[in-house]
């Protein structure tokens, strides 16, 4: 069974290109279900296991008081899993198909309002090293919707300053092209200085061609962007609970409000399937809600005369 796992932790990596983190997280629920087996030393083939096993797993996880969502993604990661030893010939069926996704409601996205951004993209001293870099890194974040893993992942030849455009490699090695504005693109001339002076200090770097370094000249990680931004909101008294894909909320939730199609911002956050997408109407609907009662004449009840 650890086998198994191996084998698929190594196709969604090398083959898949997953992020680091959703490779961890997918480890961590594989481990987690091959514990409940009985651990990496139990004898026991992938073929062994049916359907009942699996809900009976989902039901151990339940009485160890995972939520919904929690028993949901373990679940797709263990399909994700099954799928491709079938895809591989090496079980003769799946059997998570059988196991029934447990209901759970999907919350609306949160998101920065235009002035809360604004408070964050001016936190940074740009006229720092540190600050030239943090500014062009949230700038980039806002006016491009990428996630932070793709952000971490940018080559410096993956920028057109010309032409403002940046190539993002996404989930599963796939390409898309994001434009970006002119705050950003100064923020990222203000950094390129920066970046040069960054690169020099470690002479002997293995990824010479990364866009974002660390102060000590190698690549940026997405924890050290994490751990940046939340530096940043300690400083904002205003500010809680902000973490960096709130900026992708944020982009595509602004772009919706004002006028932006579905299927462009779709291509822009690089989402497979338009049901992804599709949940930020219900906050696109929610603000033009709230502007009508707060703006139209007869919209509160009190203002209406016979």
């Amino acid at each position: 069974m650890q086998e198994s796992i191996d084998l698929f932790l190594k196709y969604i990596r090398f083959e898949r290109n997953y992020s680091p983190l959703t490779i961890r997280s997918y480890t961590a629920d594989l481990s987690e279900f091959l514990t409940y087996l009985g651990g990496p030393e139990v004898m026991l083939a992938p073929e062994q296991i049916d359907h009942i096993t699996i809900r009976d797993f989902l039901s151990r996880l339940y009485e160890k008081g995972n939520g919904k969502s929690s028993v949901s993604r373990k679940l797709a990661t263990i399909r994700s899993f099954f799928r491709f030893l079938h895809r591989e010939g090496r079980i003769s069926q799946n059997p998570a198909r059988l196991v029934r996704t447990p209901k759970v409601p999907r919350k609306p996205p949160r998101f920065l309002t235009v002035e809360e951004v604004e408070t964050i993209l001016g936190l940074p001293k740009r006229s720092t090293d540190r600050g030239a870099r943090d500014a062009a890194m949230l700038e980039l974040l806002y006016a491009t919707g990428i996630r932070v893993g793709e952000l971490v992942s940018l080559n410096v030849e993956d920028c057109s300053f010309d032409q403002r455009l940046l190539r993002v490699r996404g989930k599963g090695r796939k390409e898309r092209i994001a434009p970006f504005g002119e705050k950003a693109a100064q923020a990222i001339d203000n950094y390129l200085e920066t970046r040069s002076r960054l690169l020099q200090r470690k002479r002997t770097a293995k990824e010479p061609n990364a866009l974002f370094l660390n102060l000590r000249g190698s690549r940026i990680t997405t924890r050290s962007v994490q751990r940046i931004l939340e530096g940043y909101i300690r400083q904002s008294s205003s500010l809680l609970n902000v973490h960096p894909h709130l900026f992708r909320h944020s982009f595509a939730t602004h772009l919706l409000n004002r006028g932006a199609d579905l299927r462009s911002i779709q291509e822009l956050l690089g989402h497979e399937n338009l049901s992804t997408t599709q949940i930020y109407t219900s906050v696109a609907i929610d603000e033009l809600v709230k502007t009508y009662r707060a703006a139209h004449p007869k919209a509160k009840s009190s203002e209406i005369s016979d």
